[in-house]
């Protein structure tokens, strides 16, 4: 296991350059700039064949600051420098924990003054360059693929409120031991919750600027699926903890070919630090789990890119706003609640069934997907 970006390139090149990049979030990182492509190529092309039209915005240029542009910026800049100057200065703290070490309260005062000062003195240049001119307003016009910053920024702050919120409703327990650490933990994130928060956050904003919402749902489909592939190949690599059940059946003969690992794995090294020690091993990640279990990040990590592919393909011949997601919607549920039969996780007892939050919602996925078709196909048909 790799649980940052300077331990895979170690392992890989045989050279070790310290780097406070986690392999997590160095992944998940790609996963946004892949769902960025993919889903701004399909907001061009639906403009292309007249779907979605641009608008218009005002703006004004040469508009001076105002007392909340200087405090922003001051503030914005001095809790930089605080944190990055005592970076700086210990950066072998910052290796040793990354996480806690920027999710602290620790920095350097002298650092947060510096920064402040740099923040002031550029937001006073830039007001003294504004009253060199008369302001001007102007209309400019807007694409709706020119949103994606903005609705990639809305995803990805909504989307993690999100899924911290739905793992810890699903582990309670958990939470209550030691809520601080529970909440502000990147470990444990739940997909479904990220999903569900962040597509209602993206469609209240693209909805705003005129984007029809069953257009800019089809548009993110296939890029949903691609960013949650590459995601669990994040999972995977680091050893999150949402590895599968242990399995102790032997290697089928159809996976000769592959090496073991994919079949039954230990997860070395893992993140987490879960299992037994690692007899000769040294530092924080040197822990693997005492029974080999199956490696559930890394089939959902192929069967979500292969389920892109199939996404990617039918794109273009699907006519009908919303089928395209409402696919998407049973293809996901169908693949999480597959994979859940042999993943850890927590369940919950109904009447005579022990189901996980997963599995739960996957299925009313399905549901709501095959509904929406139905649905959306018969209007069709009757308009």
């Amino acid at each position: 296991m790799y649980p940052t970006i300077s331990d895979m390139l170690n392992d890989l090149l045989g050279i070790y350059i310290p780097l406070p990049i986690q392999t997590f979030g160095f992944l998940m990182g790609i996963s946004f700039i892949a769902a960025y492509w993919a889903t701004a190529s399909e907001l061009k092309r639906k403009e292309a064949q007249g779907l979605l039209h641009a608008f218009t915005r005002t703006i004004t240029l040469h508009k001076p600051k105002t007392s909340w542009d200087y405090g922003l910026s001051i503030l914005v800049s001095g809790l930089i420098g605080y944190k990055l100057l005592d970076m700086v200065l210990n950066y072998s703290d910052l290796l040793a924990d990354t996480q806690g070490f920027i999710l602290s309260m620790r920095g350097n005062f002298l650092g947060a003054i510096a920064g402040g000062v740099w923040g002031a003195n550029t937001i006073y240049k830039e007001d003294k360059a504004a009253k060199q001119h008369t302001p001007i307003t102007q209309t400019i016009t807007v694409h709706p693929y020119q949103l994606m910053g903005n609705i990639l920024l809305i995803a990805a702050v909504s989307g993690l409120i999100g899924a911290k919120l739905f793992h810890n409703l699903e582990n309670i327990d958990d939470l209550l031991v030691d809520p601080i650490g529970a909440l502000l933990s990147f470990s444990g994130l739940t997909f479904y919750g990220g999903l569900i928060v962040a597509a209602v956050m993206v469609l209240r904003y693209t909805h705003k600027h005129g984007i029809p919402s069953l257009q800019m749902m089809d548009a993110a489909a296939p890029a949903l699926m691609l960013a949650y592939g590459i995601g669990r190949i994040g999972c995977h690599l680091s050893g999150d903890g949402d590895w599968g059940i242990v399995n102790n059946l032997p290697k089928p003969n159809w996976l000769a070919a592959f090496p073991d690992w994919v079949w039954a794995y230990t997860y070395p090294h893992n993140v987490l630090g879960e299992g037994v020690p690692i007899p000769g091993c040294e530092g924080r990640h040197c822990f693997a789990l005492p029974e080999a279990v199956f490696p559930t990040p890394l089939y959902e990590a192929a069967m979500a890119i292969a389920l892109f592919g199939v996404l990617w393909a039918i794109r273009k011949r699907i006519k009908i706003p919303g089928v395209l997601f409402s696919i998407y919607l049973v293809l996901n549920g169908i693949e999480r609640f597959a994979i859940e039969s042999i993943r850890v996780n927590s369940t919950y007892t109904i009447g005579s069934m022990h189901v996980t939050q997963a599995q739960l919602i996957s299925s009313a996925l399905v549901v709501i997907g095959i509904i929406g078709c139905v649905w959306l196909l018969r209007s069709k048909k009757t308009t």
